[in-house]
């Protein structure tokens, strides 16, 4: 290598060039640093996006498919004051039949029969009383509807009964005694759990559309005289909604 070129190879700078150049790599880093802070605003714009189009999409299906939703605005009252007909018989809080969690959002009413032939409201509930210390299954229902019309309140309207399966935590129960294995209601019964069911429905703000059986929840025959007889299902749900009405 000659001098001369090492002269060249060795060249360094003046001191104004390299400023400069540390200047212009200063502000490279700076845009690329905005750039980042940009794409990354952008993508977590698009996840919220897409978040609040599943909410949406959460919403429609909590019905059709029984999925479990909580609403940002509760439609339970803060004060629920009970009909004179209902007689308060509540469970005492444990692991098998009242766990004591809060509903956040009521969307539909759900219907059952006890599935004891000739039993009366009294029997159930003391049924799902002594789960507690008995631990054989996991059952309970917010309310139970007797052969004479009585109606006996066991879990809180604005708490969880193991009733509905999946639908436990977004629903209100009411479960109601029949005399024989088919499973229709007194007339008695029958008139309380219109009422009953009309004045829960008035309570949360749904309509007769937002009652459903145990049978739409999972496709268990119950309560089994409404699901063998479609008509009589109908007219359940009309007489409903002509209760409200009234």
């Amino acid at each position: 290598m000659t001098n001369r070129e090492k002269v060249v190879f060795d060249y360094e700078f003046p001191p104004r060039v390299r400023k400069r150049r540390r200047r212009r790599g200063g502000y490279r880093v700076l845009l690329m640093l905005l750039l980042l802070v940009f794409l990354t605003g952008c993508a977590a714009g698009y996840g919220v996006a897409r978040l609040q189009s599943r909410d949406t999409v959460a919403r429609d299906d909590v019905k059709n498919n029984g999925l479990f939703f909580t609403e940002l605005k509760s439609n339970i009252p803060k004060s629920i004051d009970l009909p004179d007909y209902i007689i308060e018989d509540l469970l005492p809080i444990n692991e098998y039949s009242r766990c004591g969690d809060k509903l956040t959002q009521v969307n539909d009413i759900v219907i059952h029969y006890v599935g004891n032939p000739n039993t009366t409201a009294w029997q159930n509930v003391n049924y799902f009383r002594n789960l507690a210390t008995s631990g054989e299954t996991s059952a309970s229902s917010n309310l139970v509807v007797g052969m004479d019309g009585e109606v006996r309140l066991c879990v809180p309207l604005n708490e969880v009964a193991y009733c509905s399966n999946e639908r436990n935590h977004d629903t209100v129960s009411i479960e109601f005694c029949h005399p024989d294995e088919t499973g229709e209601p007194t007339e008695a019964t029958y008139e309380r759990l219109v009422s009953l069911t009309a004045w829960l429905c008035d309570l949360y703000g749904l309509d007769s559309e937002n009652v459903i059986r145990h049978y739409d929840v999972m496709g268990k025959e119950c309560p089994r005289y409404f699901v063998e007889n479609k008509d009589a299902w109908e007219q359940f749900k009309e007489d409903v909604k002509a209760e409200m009405k009234a």
